[in-house]
Formats: structure tokens, C-alpha cells, sequence
């Protein structure tokens, strides 16, 4: 935009920005071209556990909780900080478990609440059965109410 001839004011206020990040960014390109363009990510401190221990790690959690002895299956922070010290005498912060699980190719997940005991059938009749009884009727339930 700037190239044919705008201002750098109107490249701002088209692209939502600061027109200092404007000027920023065309200095940029004449110094370095495209290439001073492209994003720069942080590199941030390094992994405290080089690459075979987070592919060891990968398949400890892969064989799930249980089998790395715990009650459950269900894996969560505190459990993998627990693995990591325990096997490969790294310790790491439960908070920061998530950002290395994710650099594993692993995403949170929420195990679904659901009791054991849970009777499917008999739900099922509840909800054929019962629940249409129980349920208020469309003509009963008064004037529709409107949200606030």
C-alpha cells in the first residue's frame, strides 16, 4: 500500500494499527526486504528434555496412566510433571506441562462425567415414559418470556 502511494496514516487506519508499527515495518523492508517482514517468534528458554526423552515421554503417555501406575487412566498436569521427574529426573512446573504436551502433538481433553452404575434402558424409558408426563405443555407454560 505504501508502494502506490498512500499515506502512512491511511495503511494504518486501513490495517487497524498504529501507524508507528507502519513506519516500523517499512524500515524493515528496506532494510531486509520481504524477508524483515516475516514473523519473528520468540525462541524462548529451550526444552529441558531432548528429543529421544520426549519420544520416550510420547509413549509412556500413549500406554496411558495405568500403566504407568496410577488409580486411572485419566492423565492430567501434576501426573505427567510426576512421570518426567521420576523418569528422567527433570523437574518442570505443572503450569508448563501443557505447552509440552502440546509440542507433543497432545490437546486437552475432558473426560466425560458419566457414573458407572448408569442404566441406559432405564433412562431411556424415563425419557419415553415419564418425561413427556412431567413436561410442561407449549399452552400451559404462560406468555413466552423474553431474555434480557
Amino acid at each position: 500500500m505504501l508502494d502506490v502511494g498512500m499515506s502512512t496514516t491511511d495503511v494504518a487506519r486501513r490495517l487497524k494499527v498504529d501507524p508507528r508499527s507502519v513506519r516500523r515495518w517499512r524500515q524493515a523492508c528496506r532494510r531486509r526486504g520481504e524477508a524483515g517482514l516475516r514473523a519473528k517468534p520468540a525462541p524462548g528458554r529451550s526444552c529441558r528434555l531432548s528429543k529421544r526423552q520426549r519420544h520416550g515421554l510420547r509413549r509412556r503417555l500413549l500406554k496411558g496412566a495405568k500403566a504407568n501406575g496410577f488409580a486411572t487412566d485419566l492423565w492430567t498436569c501434576p501426573r505427567v510433571a510426576e512421570i518426567i521427574e521420576r523418569r528422567y529426573g527433570v523437574s518442570y512446573h505443572e503450569d508448563h506441562i501443557g505447552r509440552l504436551l502440546r509440542s507433543l502433538g497432545f490437546s486437552c481433553q475432558k473426560p466425560q462425567k458419566k457414573a458407572a452404575e448408569r442404566d441406559e434402558s432405564a433412562i431411556a424409558r424415563w425419557v419415553a415414559k415419564d418425561w413427556p408426563r412431567i413436561k410442561k405443555s407449549e399452552a400451559s407454560a404462560g406468555p413466552p418470556r423474553v431474555p434480557r
